[in-house]
C-alpha cells in the first residue's frame, strides 16, 4: 500500500477567465500549482507490478488460411493448420487450443499419433515438429530440420514410432519419433523406380502402409507411377506407370486392392492380382460427348474408400467436376453404391477427412461423418442419414461471415442480460441439422470459479452486430442485429445514392452499448447514427429520423429556423455564438446543386414496421453533406440513458441530440466551442480549401475513417479485411510531412509538433472523444452538474454543463440547455479517453437509467416512471466538498486534474517515439488503472490517480491497422483485438488470471484405453493372423539400417512447456519425474499384459477342456460312425 499526499488547490478560486492562463500542467511531472486554501488527499493505491503479466488466453474463430487437417479417432480431437504457422486443436465445446510455430511457415500437414497425446506437424521451411498435447498449453518436444530435401508428404502408421517422410526429390525418408532422429534407412527415387526408367518420377504424393501387410509401402509420385516397396526386401513388389498425374490413393481395409485419384478428373481402382492395367476407371462427373469422347474434367484431389459392414462401400472425393460451366462452385461427391450425391460448397475445399470408428486400417472402417475444411469455414457432414445432412457446429466459426470492422468488450455485465439476448436469439437460428451430438468431443472442459458475465460485441461490413457470450474464456453467438433492416433496400443507379453508396454502405464503424439500460447505438460508414432500446415483445413502430449539418467554415453556418426554441449557451455575458442546429425539416441553405449533395445517401423507411423482439431502432440520425461533399465521418459518440441524450462529433464539430423529445440540441463547431477561450493564436484560412493539416491527417492515420479529397464515402474496413493495409499509400501521404524520411519504416510512427504555440496550419479540430458525467462546469461550481467531456484532435479537453429538467414530465416538454465552456484542459496530441475518480481513487460510473420495457402492458394503478442512478463522487460530505478527479488521456500522455479546481496533480508522458491507439480506465484486482495500447506494440498499464509504470510489455512487434482499430480493453484484466480478418485473440494482463489460466483452460488429453483389434475367430487370433511380424526397431534401428548423413537434417530439441516439462528439463527431479512416469506407463502395461496372459490362460483351458470332452465322445466310435 502506498500513499500518497498531495497539497491541492482550493475551490474558491478565479473566474473561468483566469483559468486560460494555466491549463498547461507546468514542466513538472504532476507538481500542483500553488493554492490559496490547501486541502489534503489521501489516495491509498494498492496495485502494483506484481498484479500484471501480459499473456495470450484464447483464440476464437475460424482459422485464417487453412492448409491442413487431422483427427484423431480415440481421442476426438481435430487438428488445422494454417499458413501463418498457426495450429488449433479441437474438442469438445470448451476445449479450444492455440498453438503457433515460431517460424511462421506455413503448415504442410498434420498427423497425429493416435491416442499418444502428441502431434507431429510438417511446416513449409521443411521442418517437422512433435507437440506435447499431455499439457494445457502444448509444446514442441522436437524438431528436425530437412537441410537438402524439401518435404512433400508423411505417414504415421498407428502405433508405430516410425514416420514415413517423402520429399520433393522422390526420396523417402524415415524418423524415429521418440528421439526424432533420422534413420539410414532410405527407399531412394532411382531405387524405387526400375532402372531403365530415364525420367524422374516427380516428388512424393502419398505413403501408405498396406493393410494386409505392414512391411509394404505403397509410394505415389506425382508423375503417375505407383510403387509398393518391400521394407524387408528392400525391393519393388510392382510397379505401376500410369498416364495422368496422381493427386492421392486410398486402400481397402482388405488390402487387395487400392484406389487413385487423377489430374483428369478419374478414379481408377487397382487389384494387386493384376497391376498391368487399372480394374475399374471411372468418370464421376465426366459426361460422353456426341463424339463419344469424354468430356474434360477438372482434377481429383483427394479421394478415400471406406468400407461398411452392411452396405456398400463410401467414395468420397473433392473436385472432379466437368469444365462446361464456369462460376460452379466446389463440390464433395459421395458415392455410395450407385447412388452418387453432389454437395456444394460456399468456399473452395482445402482438405476433407471421413471420421472412421475404428483406428485400425485393416478393419472394416465404418465412417460416420466426414470433416470438410474449407477456406473460410468448417463444416462436418453426417453420414449415417440418406440425406447426409450437416451437424450444427458449437465453435465461433462465423465471426467473419461479413468482415468485422469494430468490436466492443464488456465484462462484469448484469447477469441477466446474457440469458435474455441468448432466448431471443435462439428463436432465429437454422434448422435442417442433424439431430446427432457433434462427433469431435475430445478432451474436458470446467466451468472455472473465476468467471464472470462477458460480452463481446462484433459490428460488421453488411451492416450487422453480433452478440457473443464469452464468459470463461468460450465465445457463443447470443443475438444478431441487421442495421440495414432501417433503411430502405438502394436502388443501384438511381441518383445521387449511386455516387455515394459503396459496396457496403451499411458498414458499422463503431458502436456505444449501455448494458443496464440496454440502450444500443451503432454508427455507420454512411455517416449514420441508429438508436435502438431493448424490448422483449414484438412491436409495430415508426421510425423517427433526424437530419444533422455539421459544418467548420464561419461563412457556412447555419441560422436556426424562427421557430425552433432551443436554447444553446443560455447563460448571458457569455462569448459562444449563435446556436447551430437543425432539425430535419429545417431548409436547408445553398444552391440547388448543394441541396441535392444534402440528400442523405439512405432512406430511412417511412412507414410503420414490425420488428421482432430484442433491439428495435428508436431514432435514426443521418449527416447531411456540405456544399457537394459527402459528410464526413463520425469519429466520436457517447450516449447517457439518465439524461436522455445522445452526442457525437467528427472533424467538423459536435451535435448533441436529445433522443427523450427527439430533437437536435447542440450543433456547432469545434472551435465555436470555445468562444473567447481558445487557447490556440489560430492564423487565417489559406484559400486553398482542402489543405490537409498535419494534425487532421495524424487522425485519419488512426482512423481512415474521412478524406476531404475524396467525393465518395471511403469504406473504413477494407483494410480490416487484407493481411496489408495499403502501406504504400499511407506512406505516400506522410511523404508530404517533413519528418516522413524519420519514421518511414514504422508505418505507425508520426512526428506531431509538442508546442501548443506552433498551431499555424488549420483551424479543423476533430472530436476524437466524449464522456457524459457528473462534474463541474467551471471552477466556482460547489456542487456537480450534468456536463459533457469534450476531447479534440489538438488535444484540449473542454467540458461543457448542462442543464436538465429532473421532473420526468418536465423533462419531455422542457429542453436541455448548455452552458459556457469554463474548463479548458490541454494536452500533447490528440485526447483519446476521459474517465472520473472520486478523491478517493475510485472509479466513478456514469448515470444511467435501469432498464424498463417500453412495449410492455402498463398497470393503471402503478404507472412506469424512469428510474435513474447516479453515482457521486463520494458518499460522504467531506470529500465531496473536495470535489473529483478528471483522468485525461491523449495520444502522447495522460493528466489527472482536480475539479472543480482544474489543477493537474500527475502527468505522465507515455511515449515520445510512437502514440497511443486506445486507452482506458479499467477495474483491476478491486483498483483501477489506466490501461494503453501503442502503435508500437506496447502494452502499459499506468497507477492512479499517481500515473506510476505499472506494466510496460512490447506485446506486438508489428501493428497494422486491424489491429489498431479492433484493440479494446475490458475490466478484469483482459482485452482483445481481431489477430487476422477471421479469428478474435483475447489476452490478459493480470497476474492473477495468469495464474489461474491453468484451470480455466480445457484438458486435450484424456487417458482413453485403445480399442481392441476385432475379433478374427479364435483359430487365426490364436495361431496369428499373418505369416510373419514386422519388427520396425530391428529394420530401421540404427543397428541395421546405420545413421543418416548429418548434413540431411538437423536435430532441434524443443523447448520444455509449462507443466511438467519445467520439471522433466533439469536436475535430478526431471529424472525422478521421468523415471516415475516410465514406471507407471511400464506398470500399466504389465497389468495389461498380466490381463492378457491371464485371458489366453483361461481361453487354453477351456480349449483343453472341449478338446478332452470331444476325445471322450469320439474315443469309442468307429470310423464309419462319423
Amino acid at each position: 500500500m502506498r500513499k500518497f499526499r498531495k497539497v491541492l488547490d482550493g475551490l474558491t478560486t478565479s473566474s473561468p477567465a483566469s483559468t486560460l492562463g494555466s491549463p498547461s500542467c507546468g514542466s513538472g511531472a504532476g507538481t500542483p500549482t500553488a493554492a490559496p486554501t490547501p486541502k489534503e488527499i489521501d489516495v491509498q493505491e494498492t496495485l502494483q507490478s506484481e498484479n500484471f503479466q501480459l499473456c495470450k488466453t484464447v483464440r476464437h474463430g475460424f482459422p485464417n488460411q487453412p492448409t491442413a487437417l487431422a483427427f484423431d479417432p480415440v481421442q476426438k480431437l481435430l487438428a488445422i493448420g494454417s499458413r501463418s504457422g498457426g495450429v488449433r486443436i479441437l474438442g469438445r465445446p470448451g476445449v479450444d487450443c492455440y498453438c503457433q510455430h515460431d517460424s511462421g511457415a506455413a503448415v504442410l500437414q498434420l498427423q497425429f499419433l493416435i491416442n499418444e497425446g502428441a502431434l507431429v506437424t510438417a511446416c513449409a521451411d521443411d521442418t517437422l515438429h512433435l507437440w506435447n498435447l499431455r499439457q494445457r498449453r502444448p509444446a514442441i518436444l522436437h524438431s528436425l530440420k530437412f537441410n537438402r530435401e524439401r518435404i512433400t508428404f508423411c505417414h504415421l502408421p498407428f502405433q508405430s514410432k516410425w514416420l514415413y517422410v517423402g520429399t520433393e526429390r522422390g526420396n523417402t525418408h524415415i524418423v524415429n519419433i521418440e528421439s526424432f532422429i533420422l534413420s539410414g534407412y532410405v527407399i531412394m527415387w532411382n531405387k524405387a523406380i526400375e532402372l531403365a526408367t530415364k525420367t524422374h518420377p516427380g516428388p512424393v504424393v502419398h505413403l501408405s502402409d498396406s493393410p494386409k501387410d505392414e512391411g509394404k509401402l505403397l509410394i505415389g509420385f506425382e508423375s503417375g507411377t505407383i510403387v509398393q516397396w518391400d521394407l524387408r526386401g528392400k525391393k519393388a513388389d510392382f510397379r505401376i506407370y500410369y498416364d495422368e498425374a496422381i493427386h492421392s490413393a486410398s486402400w481397402h481395409h482388405e488390402g487387395k486392392q487400392f484406389m487413385c485419384s487423377h489430374s483428369d478428373g478419374s478414379l481408377t481402382l487397382w487389384n494387386l492380382r493384376n497391376t498391368t492395367k487399372p480394374f475399374q476407371v471411372t468418370f464421376p462427373h465426366g459426361k460422353i460427348q456426341k463424339d463419344g469422347r469424354k468430356e474434360s474434367c477438372k482434377p481429383i484431389l483427394k479421394v478415400e474408400y471406406k468400407t461398411t459392414r452392411n452396405s456398400e462401400p463410401f467414395v468420397i472425393f473433392s473436385g472432379g467436376l466437368s469444365y462446361d460451366k464456369a462460376g460452379r462452385r466446389p463440390t464433395l461427391t459421395i458415392m455410395h453404391g450407385k447412388a452418387i450425391t453432389v454437395l456444394e460448397m460456399d468456399y473452395p475445399i482445402v482438405e476433407f477427412m471421413a471420421l472412421c470408428e475404428t483406428p485400425y486400417i485393416n478393419e472394416v472402417q465404418e465412417p460416420y461423418a466426414v470433416v470438410v475444411l474449407l477456406e473460410k469455414d468448417l463444416i462436418v457432414v453426417d453420414l449415417t442419414q440418406n440425406s447426409f445432412p450437416i451437424f450444427e457446429n458449437p465453435y465461433p466459426m462465423d465471426i467473419h461471415e461479413s468482415p468485422v470492422t469494430c468490436t466492443a468488450y464488456f465484462a462484469d455485465c448484469p447477469p441477466d442480460i446474457i440469458p435474455i439476448l441468448y432466448s431471443i436469439g435462439a428463436k432465429h437460428k437454422k434448422t435442417g441439422y442433424s439431430h446427432k451430438e457433434w462427433p469431435i468431443s475430445g478432451g474436458t472442459w470446467t466451468l472455472g470459479s473465476h468467471t464472470y458475465p462477458e460480452i463481446i460485441i462484433t459490428g460488421h461490413a453488411d451492416g450487422t452486430i453480433k452478440f457473443w457470450d464469452a464468459s470463461a474464456i468460450t465465445l457463443q453467438m447470443l443475438y444478431k442485429l441487421k442495421t440495414s433492416k432501417v433503411f430502405e433496400k438502394p436502388k443501384p443507379g438511381e441518383g445521387r445514392a449511386a455516387e455515394l453508396v459503396e459496396e457496403d454502405p451499411f458498414a458499422v464503424q463503431m458502436v456505444s452499448w449501455c448494458p443496464q439500460s440496454r440502450m444500443f447505438c451503432v454508427v455507420g460508414i454512411s455517416a449514420h447514427i441508429i438508436l435502438y432500446h431493448f424490448s422483449k415483445y414484438e412491436a409495430n413502430t415508426q421510425i423517427e429520423s433526424l437530419e444533422v449539418r455539421l459544418q467548420c467554415e464561419s461563412e457556412d453556418v447555419i441560422s436556426p429556423s424562427e421557430n425552433e426554441n432551443d436554447p444553446c449557451f443560455s447563460e448571458s455575458g457569455s462569448h459562444s455564438p449563435q446556436a447551430h442546429h437543425q432539425q430535419s425539416v429545417s431548409p436547408v441553405s445553398g444552391t440547388t446543386e448543394g441541396n441535392k449533395h444534402s440528400i442523405p445517401c439512405l432512406k430511412v423507411k417511412d412507414r410503420m414496421v414490425r420488428v421482432p423482439p430484442g433491439y428495435q431502432a428508436e431514432l435514426v440520425i443521418q449527416l447531411q453533406g456540405i456544399d457537394g461533399e459527402p459528410p464526413q465521418q463520425i469519429t466520436s459518440l457517447d450516449i447517457n440513458s439518465a439524461y436522455g441524450l445522445l452526442a457525437f462529433g467528427n472533424c467538423n464539430g459536435l451535435a448533441v441530440v436529445d433522443y427523450l423529445q427527439k430533437t437536435v440540441l447542440l450543433c456547432m463547431s469545434t472551435l465555436d466551442l470555445y468562444g473567447a477561450a481558445d487557447p490556440y493564436q489560430r492564423l487565417t484560412r489559406s484559400p486553398r480549401r482542402h489543405r490537409q493539416s498535419t494534425s487532421e491527417f495524424c487522425m485519419r492515420g488512426l482512423s481512415n475513417f474521412y478524406s476531404d479529397s475524396k467525393k465518395r464515402i471511403r469504406t473504413s474496413y477494407q483494410s480490416l479485411t487484407e493481411l496489408s493495409d495499403n502501406q504504400q499509400s499511407f506512406d505516400m501521404e506522410r511523404s508530404k510531412s517533413p519528418t516522413s524520411a524519420e519514421s518511414r519504416e514504422n508505418s505507425f510512427s508520426r512526428s506531431r509538433s509538442s508546442s501548443v504555440s506552433s498551431i499555424d496550419r488549420d483551424t479543423k479540430e476533430a472530436v476524437t472523444t466524449l464522456q457524459f458525467g457528473e462534474s463541474y462546469g467551471r471552477k466556482s461550481d460547489a456542487l456537480t452538474t450534468p456536463c459533457l467531456w469534450v476531447g479534440t484532435s489538438l488535444g484540449i479537453a473542454l467540458v461543457i454543463p448542462m442543464s436538465i429538467p429532473t421532473d420526468q414530465e418536465e423533462r419531455m416538454e422542457e429542453p436541455v440547455t448548455f452552458g459556457p465552456s469554463g474548463a479548458v484542459l490541454m494536452l500533447k496530441g490528440s485526447v483519446l479517453r476521459l474517465s472520473f475518480l472520486d478523491c478517493s481513487g475510485t472509479l466513478i460510473q456514469s448515470p444511467y437509467e435501469v432498464w424498463r420495457d417500453i412495449n410492455a402492458a402498463e398497470d393503471p394503478d402503478r404507472p412506469r416512471k424512469r428510474k435513474l442512478v447516479h453515482f457521486s463522487p463520494s458518499s460522504s460530505q467531506e470529500t465531496y466538498a473536495d470535489g473529483h478527479l478528471a483522468v485525461v488521456c491523449s495520444e502522447r500522455q495522460a493528466k489527472v486534474f482536480l475539479m472543480p479546481s482544474q489543477s493537474c496533480l500527475f502527468v505522465h508522458n507515455i511515449t515520445e517515439s510512437s502514440f497511443v491507439l486506445r486507452a482506458d480506465v479499467v477495474s483491476v484486482c478491486n483498483s483501477v488503472c489506466l490501461a494503453c495500447f501503442c502503435a508500437n506494440g506496447h502494452v502499459m498499464t499506468l497507477s492512479l490517480p499517481s500515473l506510476r509504470p505499472l506494466m510496460d510489455v512490447n506485446y506486438l512487434p508489428l501493428t497494422d491497422m486491424r489491429i489498431a482499430r479492433t484493440f479494446c480493453f475490458t475490466n478484469g484484466g483482459q482485452a482483445l483485438y481481431l489477430s487476422s480478418p477471421t479469428e478474435i485473440q483475447r489476452i490478459t494482463y493480470s497476474q492473477e488470471m495468469c495464474d489461474n489460466l491453468q484451470d480455466m483452460l480445457g484438458e486435450l488429453f484424456i487417458p482413453i484405453e485403445t480399442p481392441e483389434v476385432q475379433n478374427r475367430g479364435f483359430l487365426k487370433g490364436f495361431f496369428g493372423g499373418n505369416a510373419t511380424t514386422f519388427d520396425r526397431e530391428e529394420l530401421f534401428g540404427e543397428a541395421s539400417a546405420g545413421k543418416a548423413s548429418r548434413s540431411l537434417a538437423q536435430h532441434i530439441p524443443g523447448q520444455a512447456g509449462m507443466e511438467g516439462m519445467k520439471v522433466a528439463a533439469g536436475g535430478v527431479v526431471g529424472e525422478l519425474a521421468r523415471a516415475r512416469i516410465a514406471l507407471d506407463e511400464r506398470g500399466q502395461r504389465l497389468g495389461e499384459l498380466e490381463e492378457r496372459t491371464a485371458l489366453m490362460m483361461t481361453s487354453a483351458e477351456s480349449f483343453s477342456k472341449h478338446a478332452h470332452e470331444l476325445m471322450l465322445k469320439c474315443k469309442d466310435k468307429k470310423w464309419y460312425q462319423f
